[in-house]
């Protein structure tokens, strides 16, 4: 499976870069000693590496500009699909850099470049400014977990060694250090989500042609029948504006079919597209149309080359009765002139180029099509999409911060709040903009994950955790805990499109520690996960509040 490794960076200042980690035997993790490992850290195994580069793999490591709001804030974020890959050196490198890196670390490429070594490819951007996020970064990514944002700091700076920082926000008065939450929140959030969408795919597909809601995709057909082998049959394709579903428009591939002269098929063709689409984001084809009860072959190249293999799937028709059909990618054979090419390469989603639909008498090897019937056909054909296919799992995890709706919230007894709600206004409104930020995930059609941390913490995982929805909780929370959540997320239908908060059972006033004799069982999150209700963000009593006034 082809995907990337990305990771989020905490930076002072700095725009975010890309690293890529080439050759399995890196020396990164050099520095670190497994005795600040976490047991459940060094145990986990992702899958094999994405990209070959002269016979070395190739990892993408993303660092982006981030913060650390120490009430509720994540401050070393790391972001990955789950890959073959050792997470005990990336945690090494990463994560326990002599303890968790700070934003002074990491400001800018020359220091970014000393930290992790020689063996890294970095390249800089900046999430504020979409300019710098090039498509050829993404290309390739499946799966993010972004945890970006703002820095807040002491008013009048800091000691070496952070030590105000480490207090925490209530031992002193803080501001903004950098940019503002507007742009780092909400435009470095939508700079973001435009950058990765054509990547990580959407929930509801990729529109390659037709008619949908209010989005339409028209393509360049023409007819290829068997006139070109000295057939007599003809087909066309025109768009019928009224005969879709509901009297929406639909398109319509329609023709007679002869078998004289030794014919026997008709076909519709695109043009080749402008440009290849990229698909490796998706699984396979989904056709809406309305059957006849014949079989039918869809062919798509990724050759823009005329006379060529085509990845091709038959598919049968229910008569009269508008249908989906989905076609996996891994159900389309190469053939070339109704032949199987046994030694053609897999069909290369990243590529599509062209698309055919055909109805004829031959199926594959010689073997004939048992529906064939000679004579007029037609089959109106409203969509031809890519999809993901179920059960759907997170695309992008956001870490965001609890308390995100609690600024506005009518009666909240803000004495009882974390710093953060109580100073949101005097730190330029930075959970205000954090929770826009979520809205714009939310309704990007990405499969998602919201997790809002409670106030982060440098202890272990491995505590006892509380889930919970409706922006309500207070407590602390792991950093390290964090991580694992963000990664199990990307694999676990449960936590698809929810959005939750999370703090160990541990109270400010009890310091948690791990026994590395005896550590914690490795947790299953999904037993968590699978407690999340859909479509509760805490914004329902803004919203209720907003409705009675």
């Amino acid at each position: 499976m082809e995907s990337c490794f990305s990771t989020t960076i905490s930076s002072s200042s700095s725009p975010f870069s890309i690293f890529s980690i080439q050759g399995s035997s890196s020396n990164v993790g050099r520095k670190f000693s497994k005795s600040c490992m976490h047991p459940q850290l060094l145990s986990c195994q992702l899958p094999k590496p994405f990209l070959q580069l002269n016979g070395r793999p190739k990892y993408r490591l993303n660092q982006r500009r981030s913060a650390y709001l120490s009430s509720a804030t994540y401050k070393d974020p790391i972001s990955a699909e789950k890959q073959g890959w050792d997470l005990g050196r990336f945690f090494k490198t990463l994560y326990f850099f002599n303890g968790p890196p700070s934003p002074a670390k990491v400001r800018n490429e020359e220091k970014a470049r000393k930290m992790l070594g020689p063996d890294i490819e970095l390249i800089v951007g900046d999430i504020t400014k979409e300019s710098t996020l090039v498509a050829q970064y993404f290309k390739g990514v499946k799966k993010v977990i972004n945890a970006a944002s703002v820095i807040i700091g002491p008013k009048e700076g800091d000691t070496p060694d952070r030590a105000k920082y480490s207090q925490g926000v209530k031992f002193f008065e803080p501001e903004i250090k950098g940019d503002s939450p507007e742009m780092v929140e909400y435009i470095g959030m939508k700079n973001l989500i435009n950058a990765v969408k054509e990547s990580v795919g959407l929930r509801t597909g990729k529109l390659l042609f037709g008619f949908e809601d209010q989005l339409s995709k028209e393509l360049d057909w023409g007819a290829l029948d068997d006139v070109v082998m000295g057939g007599v049959s003809e087909s066309t394709f025109q768009i019928d504006r009224t005969g879709g579903e509901g009297g929406k428009p639909t398109g319509l591939f329609k023709g007679i079919v002869s078998t004289a002269n030794n014919g026997g098929f008709t076909s519709i063709r695109t043009k080749n597209f402008s440009s290849p689409v990229d698909l490796k984001a998706y699984d396979g084809f989904e056709l809406r149309l309305k059957g006849d009860g014949r079989r039918y072959k869809l062919i798509v190249r990724t050759s823009t080359d005329w006379d060529t293999v085509g990845y091709t799937a038959s598919f049968d028709t229910i008569g009269g009765q508008w249908q989906s059909i989905r076609l996996p990618f891994s159900s389309l054979r190469p053939v070339f002139r109704a032949q199987t090419v046994s030694d053609a390469p897999p069909f290369n989603p990243s590529n599509v180029v062209s698309f055919q639909l055909m109805f004829s008498k031959f199926e594959y090897d010689g073997k004939l099509n048992p529906t064939f019937v000679e004579g007029p056909f037609e089959l109106p054909l409203s969509t031809i999409k890519a999809y993901i296919k179920d059960p759907i799992t997170p695309r992008f995890v956001h870490v965001s911060s609890a308390g995100v709706t609690r600024p506005d919230r009518p009666g909240i007894d803000l004495s009882k709040q974390p710093p953060a709600v109580r100073l949101n206004k005097e730190l330029d409104f930075v959970l205000t903009f954090k929770l826009k930020g979520e809205d714009l995930i939310r309704e990007s059609g990405i499969p998602y994950t919201i997790v809002r941390p409670c106030a982060l913490t440098e202890e272990p995982a491995g505590a006892d955790l509380v889930f919970d929805q409706g922006d309500n909780i207070t407590g602390k929370i792991s950093r390290e805990e964090i991580a694992l959540i963000c990664i199990a997320a990307l694999e676990s239908p449960y936590a698809c499109d929810k959005t939750f908060e999370v703090k160990s059972v541990v109270p400010f006033s009890e310091p948690f520690t791990v026994d590395p004799e005896n550590p914690p069982p490795e947790k299953d999150y999904n037993i968590y996960f699978q407690t999340l209700k859909d479509g509760i963000t805490g914004k329902e009593s803004l919203e209720k509040s907003a409705i009675a006034v």
